[in-house]
């Protein structure tokens, strides 16, 4: 399979986002402190772990997709227009769907 790294690459991403996700979990499980003035401050990083969490998960889902598309021999297919994606564009983005061209 010609893109073996690529694929050892999204792999090792994906490990890495499912471990960062599956710590903000634990955090949002711990619960909350019992004191007012703490509580503000685990708000405030509540949201930024939700946010965190929300952006892993969308990695993760691109990262699924490009991983079904190197299964399916169509991973250096766009997938709007169907031509080539450039093989230097996926060694950037790896997880990318679009040729250069259909991502402007």
């Amino acid at each position: 399979m010609p893109f073996q790294e690529l694929k050892r690459r999204l792999l090792s991403r994906k490990l890495e986002l499912e471990r960062q996700v599956a710590a903000i979990e634990r955090d949002f499980a711990m619960g909350r402190s019992a004191d007012f003035s703490e509580q503000a401050q685990e708000r405030e990083n509540e949201e930024v772990l939700n946010a965190l969490e929300q952006k892993d998960r969308l990695e993760l889902q691109q990262i699924e997709r490009a991983l079904a598309r190197i299964e399916q021999g169509t991973y250096d297919q766009c997938a709007r227009c169907g031509e080539n994606i450039n093989v230097e564009r996926l060694k950037i983005i790896p997880f990318t769907e679009r040729c250069i061209k259909c991502a402007k």
